[in-house]
């Protein structure tokens, strides 16, 4: 599975930062021998701490968002 989407978890400020990689970016990161110690160079330019965080890696990405156990629309994420 090649890590295409990053998800941090901020716990600190409730907030979830979804990274979608770069092709200079993926190239960069084969560099790491640790998927997170690639991530710290890019906290700077997504505005994220990794030691406040929590992430994961996804090849894709879909996103449902509930609310009294429906599902509903994008536009009432806000």
């Amino acid at each position: 599975m090649e890590p295409k989407y990053v998800l941090i978890l901020d716990f600190t400020i409730g907030s979830l930062n979804i990274i979608e990689l770069t092709d200079d970016e993926l190239k960069a990161s084969e560099e790491y021998e640790d998927f997170s110690d690639f991530l710290s160079t890019l906290e700077d330019k997504y505005g994220f701490r990794l030691s406040n965080s929590q992430w994961m890696t996804t090849e894709t990405l879909s996103i449902y968002h509930y609310k009294d156990g429906k599902e509903v629309g994008d536009a009432e994420l806000v």
